[in-house]
């Protein structure tokens, strides 16, 4: 249990600082932003109680706004994909259930589960981040086109941390 509170502590810190420092200064054209800082919201232990999982969520898009001097976006955007993540793991769990203490990882679980579930989240979190930074309907077309690229972006960072990071069977 202490081993995992640790882990996940260094791992919210690292995201931080990489989303801060090095991510955040990548941008292609301004259509493609990475962000994996979500990372940590789709690792977070299957135990992960939905009021921790949402409280979590708040802080890391707290930090992210007040590091990217933006109104609230990523806040509502994490809290959004936490609260997606919990229901998203009943909807597609495997019939035998999760074992306690696993991470939802590519090497634990299987790449197709795992692509399934990163790829929802990802999309979730860039489409309603994107059309909160429109604000409104008439960017729509440019608003879903940078979710859209953004999403792909930050889903082969997060298959590469797979191979990087994650631990394998």
């Amino acid at each position: 249990m202490i081993k995992t509170v640790i882990i996940n502590i260094f791992r919210f810190i690292l995201l931080i600082f990489l989303q801060f420092f090095l991510l955040n200064n990548l941008q292609f054209s301004g259509y493609v932003n990475p962000y994996l800082y979500i990372l940590f919201i789709l690792w977070l232990p299957f135990e992960t109680s939905g009021w921790l999982l949402l409280l979590v969520s708040f802080t890391l898009g707290l930090l992210i706004d007040v590091s990217s001097h933006t109104i609230g976006y990523h806040t509502m955007a994490t809290v959004f994909t936490g609260y997606l993540r919990y229901h998203l793991l009943r909807f597609i769990a495997p019939r035998d259930g999760y074992d306690p203490g696993m991470s939802p990882t590519a090497p634990s679980l299987g790449w197709r589960w795992f692509l399934k579930y990163a790829s929802l989240l990802v999309a979730a979190h860039h489409f309603l981040l994107f059309w909160l930074e429109s604000f409104g309907w008439g960017d729509f077309i440019t608003a879903s086109f940078r979710a859209v690229a953004s999403s792909v972006f930050t889903l082969a960072l997060i298959i590469i941390s797979q191979f990087l990071v994650a631990p394998s069977k």
